[in-house]
């Protein structure tokens, strides 16, 4: 059961992370009309998909992803320290939020937009650019950080795997 409740506690802050860099990029831009509840919370925008031009929405769409991989990298830069804590309970949870940080925003931009729409297209929108370019720049990233979730994070945390997806494919 504690697994579950660390795992699901990695989901929250992600979650919460993420909408709330939406949330608060959009606001800046007057963008900000509140939030979706269904599976997950979802920021809601003022202005229609469709009507949407400008830089201002690669930084609304942007900034969330941006954020969660940095913080991804930032807690596997200081991975050795947390995997020294003593509480196992916080030990585990971080182990979880760093595997989702470094994951899911880089699948979400770059596979994400075949299955979902998603933040990739404001990216593109707001830069000018195909959103084609941009699920390549990130789904190179997402074979990055599957690399450095199988060569470092796993490691560090003593997670043992035979599972191909989890197993070194280059070396770093």
């Amino acid at each position: 059961m504690r697994k579950w409740f660390e795992f699901m506690l990695a989901i929250l802050i992600f979650l919460t992370v993420h909408e709330a860099f939406h949330a608060l990029i959009s606001a800046f831009y007057s963008e900000f009309e509140g939030f979706h509840w269904s599976i997950f919370p979802q920021v809601i925008f003022v202005t229609p998909v469709e009507e949407r031009i400008g830089l201002r929405w690669a930084f609304i769409s942007g900034t969330s992803n941006i954020v969660t991989l940095l913080l991804g990298y930032l807690l596997l830069v200081f991975g050795q320290r947390i995997a020294r804590l003593h509480s196992v309970f916080l030990k585990a949870s971080i182990y979880y939020l760093t595997l989702m940080l470094l994951l899911i925003d880089a699948f979400n931009l770059s596979i994400g937009p075949f299955i979902y729409g998603g933040d990739a297209n404001g990216i593109a929108v707001g830069l000018g650019i195909s959103r084609y370019l941009v699920q390549t720049v990130f789904f190179l990233i997402l074979l990055v950080n599957r690399e450095l979730l199988a060569q470092k994070l796993l490691p560090l945390y003593d997670v043992k795997t035979d599972h191909p997806l989890l197993r070194p494919w280059i070396r770093l």
